[in-house]
């Protein structure tokens, strides 16, 4: 036994006597399918605080050569047949990234250091193994391979450290992914390659140098979903244990929606009685430091800053890519928006949009993620209060909340019928807009979905639709999560008039292209006349009418 290999099962066994223990050893079953197989290689992605180490130490005590198998026979694993088919059946190697690799040590140094600390404890356990090149781990390994035929779990914890401390030394990315490739990519001495971290694999362009990892992240965490944080189930007996409230519990920590794989249906059996394919189960996910803090202590508030700082969300939101403070004043009043979550790089760095900025802060645990809608949303009460201590001392956040608050208004006098209204608060937001808004109707298209940044929370926006006879300029149609809201035709004119803009509506008959929503539609017209003077407003004039 080693610092590195075959470590001892004291982490875990620390883990199992700590007063909260939520056992999630029955994730070793699933691990048992892949291992020694094509599918052996895995990265888990989970934000701090979310029990990736704990469950490094497990797959340790597990796997290898650690003298823990007495611990498995307490846990919930040992219920099922054959559970200890792999118990102790390996060589473990367990590396944490942190302890090679920092801001002052370079790449090519800390791979060099973490390769003669490992080969050290290899030589000593296989001394008389004839190595071909001592000083070489790769070859130390299939030397030790091909005359003891010992197969190895490689479990790496913070593989993605150099990503968060060295962000912008992109050459020495890259050697250390084509070391990783080198040392696990379809090598007979790997049994087992476990990988975690926060962030998924890093791109380059369209391929990645670790492409044979399956991940599992918190936007795809697949077979992984149940063991990514606590289960309501699972915080459901911690409650009780501990004579908790479980709803107070659920209001602070809850809130990751996860998905599993879909169920097996060999024979369609479900689809042809019902005519609906299976779905995955979706698990909701606590924040598990935070559970275990506020079960034993019996103090809820927020613990997320005891490992983050607010400083860390205020750096990425303030990057205002594409309106991203607008879209973060939405979800703080509750709402959800559409998150593209394919294009992002995964590291640190590159942001081209704001979908780019939205996805880190899912994958950091600052937002939470549907994938059936594709939605993105604050998840609970904690991290609602990390986003206000990121806001409130800044004041340019003042103004982005006095405008959503504006637009909110807007809103609700359209739902209201009120023209007046409406079209005094379309020229205080198109002031704000600026001089682009005021040269065509396109400008002013802008210019209305700006006033409207509102709607996102309760609406998904359509540009130009077909409706057989022309193009509606702009139509909301709400969520599933807003049936009530009525649906918006929305057409707009530039220096013509309103009556002009609702005759085309009704000559055209858009409304026949929404007919899902003819009992609950209102026909919006607005023109904008650049050269009208006199009252404040009087440059928009709107109207409402239902369908």
């Amino acid at each position: 036994m080693g610092i590195y290999l075959n470590p001892r099962a004291v982490r875990f066994s620390e883990t199992m006597a700590s007063e909260v223990f939520v056992d999630k050893t029955e994730m070793i079953l699933w691990m048992n399918t892949i291992i020694s197989t094509k599918r052996k290689y895995i990265c888990v992605s989970r934000p701090r605080r979310f029990g990736k180490t704990i469950a490094a130490n497990m797959l340790c005590a597990y796997y290898g050569k650690s003298e823990g198998a007495e611990l498995f026979k307490k846990c919930k694993i040992s219920k099922y047949e054959g559970w200890d088919r792999y118990l102790e059946c390996f060589d473990v190697l367990r590396l944490v990234m942190t302890d090679f690799f920092g801001r002052r040590v370079g790449v090519t140094e800390g791979l060099a250091d973490l390769q003669q600390s490992v080969l050290r404890e290899l030589k000593r356990e296989y001394p008389d193994v004839n190595y071909s090149r001592p000083d070489d781990l790769i070859r130390s390994l299939r030397d030790i391979y091909a005359e003891k035929n010992s197969r190895f779990v490689i479990v790496i914890d913070e593989w993605d450290s150099i990503f968060r401390e060295r962000p912008e030394d992109k050459e020495g990315q890259k050697v250390y992914l084509d070391f990783l490739r080198d040392w696990l990519k379809d090598k007979e001495y790997i049994a087992l390659a476990y990988m975690t971290g926060i962030l998924p694999i890093k791109k380059y362009g369209r391929h990645s140098a670790l492409n044979m990892f399956a991940e599992y992240s918190m936007t795809r965490p697949m077979q992984m979903a149940e063991y990514a944080g606590f289960t309501s189930a699972e915080v459901d007996v911690l409650c009780t244990q501990f004579g908790r409230n479980y709803d107070v519990m659920k209001e602070w920590y809850d809130g990751y929606l996860l998905s599993n794989v879909v169920p097996p249906d060999p024979e369609h059996k479900i689809q042809k009685e019902t005519g609906e394919e299976l779905k995955p189960e979706v698990y909701s996910i606590y924040s598990p430091l935070s559970v275990v803090n506020a079960v034993s202590t019996g103090i809820i508030g927020n613990y997320w800053n005891q490992t983050e700082t607010y400083e860390a969300l205020a750096e990425h939101i303030n990057k205002n890519f594409g309106g991203l403070k607008e879209i973060v004043a939405i979800l703080m009043d509750g709402g959800r928006v559409k998150v593209n979550i394919t294009k992002y790089q995964n590291d640190m760095t590159t942001f081209e949009n704001r979908d780019d900025v939205l996805t880190l802060l899912i994958h950091l645990g600052y937002l939470g993620y549907d994938s059936d809608t594709g939605e993105a949303f604050i998840p609970n009460k904690e991290i609602l209060d990390e986003f206000k201590n990121s806001t409130e001392d800044d004041s340019a956040w003042l103004e982005t909340f006095g405008s959503f608050k504006t637009s909110l208004k807007l809103l609700n006098a359209i739902w209201s019928r009120d023209e007046e209204k409406m079209a005094e608060l379309l020229e205080l937001a198109h002031d704000r807009a600026g001089n682009k808004t005021y040269n065509s109707e396109a400008a002013l298209s802008y210019g209305i979905k700006y006033a409207l940044y509102a709607a996102e929370k309760y609406y998904t926006e359509i540009q130009e639709l077909d409706s057989g006879k022309g193009y509606a300029d702009l139509v909301y149609l709400p969520s599933p999560r807003y049936p009530d809201k009525p649906a918006l035709l929305m057409e707009l004119k530039y220096e013509k008039n309103v009556q002009t803009a609702a005759d085309q509506v009704r000559d055209r008959n858009y409304p026949q292209a929404l007919e899902h929503y003819k009992d609950n539609l209102l026909i919006v017209s607005v023109n904008y006349d650049k050269e009208a003077r006199g009252e404040d407003y009087k440059r928009h004039s709107c109207r409402i009418e239902q369908a």
